[in-house]
């Protein structure tokens, strides 16, 4: 290894817009894995949202979280079970999360795609 490569063992030293991306992805880890499976229903949809954009916004640099819980989708999916509730997935959320890290504004936000819970960043910013 010669001088100008950086060892091994050097801290690397993040931006600020890193931090803040980085600290967007927690929140959505802990959002998604903490809540996933919950029991929801129409009626109670409301109430989730609310407590999980409460305990989201706990977490530090949580600037807002913001949880719509797709009422229409849990009563599609309830219209022909037994149950009158269901399991909490990425299909029935749309979320977004808004970040501020020392200045920097980070918005990530998660909807469906394809089939699939994305989870991506949709502004970054000073």
């Amino acid at each position: 290894m010669d001088d100008t490569e950086p060892s091994a063992t050097a801290d690397a030293v993040a931006t600020d817009a890193q931090t803040a991306c980085f600290e967007a992805g927690i929140k959505f880890g802990a959002l998604y894995h903490q809540f996933a499976g919950t029991p929801v229903s129409p009626d109670s949809a409301d109430s989730l949202a609310r407590a999980i954009e409460e305990s989201i916004e706990n977490q530090p640099h949580c600037e807002g979280v913001t949880v719509d819980v797709l009422e229409d989708e849990l009563a599609d999916a309830l219209a022909d079970s037994p149950a009158d509730y269901t399991e909490l997935t990425g299909r029935f959320m749309e979320v977004e999360i808004d970040i501020d890290y020392e200045g920097t504004t980070t918005r990530a936000r998660m909807d469906m795609q394809d089939g699939y819970p994305l989870m991506r960043l949709v502004d970054v910013g000073e």
